[in-house]
């Protein structure tokens, strides 16, 4: 006997939408406007770490989206060299 699965039943937990249209866009300055910490990306500095203070001055050198909510999500480099994942409400234009 085969089994039948419902496909869309593995996607129940998950809320899908329409990405967002990013407001940010490659090699544009921004400043962060809370502090960023470590939320384990960095394995080798202690988690909840600052990573740039707020203020910080970067540039977006990635442009990326949370696949199951449609969310920009910015890979931006500071002046030390740090390249972090920054979603855009912590984020201004410069």
């Amino acid at each position: 006997m085969t089994e039948v699965v419902n496909a869309g039943a593995s996607l129940a937990g998950f809320n899908l939408r329409e990405p967002r249209t990013p407001r940010f866009q490659w090699g544009q300055p921004v400043v962060t406007l809370v502090d960023l910490l470590n939320d384990g990306s960095y394995p080798d500095l202690a988690e909840a770490a600052l990573l740039a203070e707020a203020g910080a001055r970067g540039e977006v050198v990635n442009v990326g989206m949370v696949e199951d909510s449609g969310i920009p999500v910015y890979l931006v480099e500071f002046a030390d060299g740090k390249v972090i994942g920054v979603l855009e409400e912590e984020l201004a234009p410069v």
